[in-house]
């Protein structure tokens, strides 16, 4: 019985490498709104991120934005959670748009234990079509034709990352389901929140707690400390807090949960043999201002800035950094003395995103989380964000928000290497 339902399932992703009406009546992964983060100073049109799980069809593209329809399944693994919200609740903020996406989407729901499996077939999938494109050669012709051809498979090539991405998400949010904790819903002040306050969701802190090493969970103590101050242990009362500002720090606590796992798994490794510095340098340094303010996948211009230090908002409603920097807040720990005997430039490739699919995850998950701002940049070339949505959130739902941020870069870390395994992606 199992067999022949693992043999139906991988019939079918065959078909679902392209596209067709063959995947309908299936669940969503959910997304909101276009944009909120953008990489570096180029401008590029905002991407759309709300497809259902269902199938174009053949010779049909969706254009522009809106609300689409589809049906809203929870997968069985995580709807019979005590934790979850409910059997009509999305798993994950963003909706997958490629195929591929789509399809793992709805084994994600229908037979999540699968996933895996499913995404070794799309990557041989995947690196085949890339081989024969590789080998392919350019027509002799010259003019219209090479332009032609040259089209064609740039946006062959744009499929694959977008394929691609769609494939690290996915098992991201499987990581998350094995752990059995729900992702965060796109926060979207609304009459679902009559209150206002947007934090209904379950903690789960302790589940997210145990997802991490003990020293790598005493960094991201200091973590939370230097965001939220004297709040720390104050999970009741409720602050009024600019949307954007939240978003800026729950990107900034993936990318440093991406870093934080870099370094713990190099930790860990040489804990297990036994050769560990004697004497690592008791300096100071600003791990969170590096892991910040340079975020380039493979040292390319496009930079991802959201660093929690660089918005004087934040360090009002976290209780006050200290004007010395972030060094004078953060506690001893055996992690952050190691990483502390890290020389510059290792430091700096440590704490860079190596890959642009990674970066792009990062950004359409966050709007997808909190929407597109509504932000001006003025004369000065500061931000105006006297436009921005202010949410009601208590300090209970700020951490159970950097808490899964900082483990979906753990996990992003994780799956990124897996991948890259597989289908070689990652620049050196």
């Amino acid at each position: 019985m199992e067999a022949a339902a693992t043999s139906s399932v991988f019939q079918s992703s065959i078909a679902a490498s392209r596209p067709s009406n063959s995947i309908g009546r299936s669940g969503i992964l959910t997304a909101h709104g276009p944009g909120f983060l953008r990489l570096g100073p180029k401008a590029h049109s905002p991407s759309k991120h709300q497809f259902s799980i269902c199938q174009p069809k053949v010779g049909h593209r969706r254009m522009g934005y809106g609300i689409r329809r589809g049906l809203v399944v929870r997968a069985a693994a995580a709807s019979s959670s005590p934790d979850s919200a409910g059997s009509d609740s999305p798993i994950a903020p963003l909706k997958l748009e490629s195929p591929i996406g789509q399809f793992l989407s709805q084994i994600m729901i229908s037979h999540p234990h699968l996933v895996p499996s499913a995404v070794d077939q799309q990557l041989d999938l995947l690196l085949t079509d890339r081989d024969a494109e590789e080998k392919k050669e350019e027509p002799s012709a010259s003019g219209t034709d090479i332009v032609l051809y040259r089209r064609i498979a740039e946006v062959k090539a744009t499929e694959r990352r977008k394929a691609l991405e769609e494939i690290l998400y996915t098992l991201v949010v499987q990581k998350f389901m094995d752990a059995n904790v729900s992702l965060v819903p796109a926060i979207t002040p609304t009459a679902s929140y009559p209150s206002g306050q947007v934090d209904s969701w379950p903690s789960q802190n302790e589940k997210l707690e145990q997802l991490h090493s003990p020293e790598a969970y005493e960094m991201i103590q200091n973590h939370l400390s230097l965001i939220l101050g004297n709040r720390l242990g104050d999970s009741t009362s409720l602050a009024q807090i600019s949307k954007l500002r939240v978003g800026q720090v729950y990107a900034a606590s993936v990318m440093y949960g991406y870093f934080l796992k870099r370094v713990d798994q190099r930790f860990q490794l040489e804990k297990t043999m036994k050769i560990l510095p004697s004497a690592m340098g008791p300096e100071d340094s600003d791990i969170q201002t590096s892991v910040g303010q340079d975020m380039r996948p493979g040292g390319g211009e496009d930079t991802l800035q959201a660093g929690a230090s660089s918005h004087p908002e934040v360090s009002s409603w976290a209780g006050g950094i200290s004007s010395g920097g972030f060094g004078n807040a953060i506690k001893p720990s055996r992690l952050r003395t190691y990483v502390m005997s890290f020389d510059g430039e290792t430091l700096h490739r440590y704490a860079t995103i190596r890959s642009r699919e990674a970066v792009s995850i990062i950004e359409k998950h966050t709007e997808a989380l909190f929407g597109r701002p509504d932000i001006v940049i003025t004369p000065q070339g500061t931000v105006d964000s006297s436009k921005d949505d202010h949410i009601k959130i208590s300090f209970g739902g700020l951490r159970r928000l950097v808490l899964e941020a900082v483990t979906f870069g753990s996990f992003l870390w994780d799956v990124e290497s897996y991948v890259d395994s597989r289908y070689h992606f990652v620049a050196n």
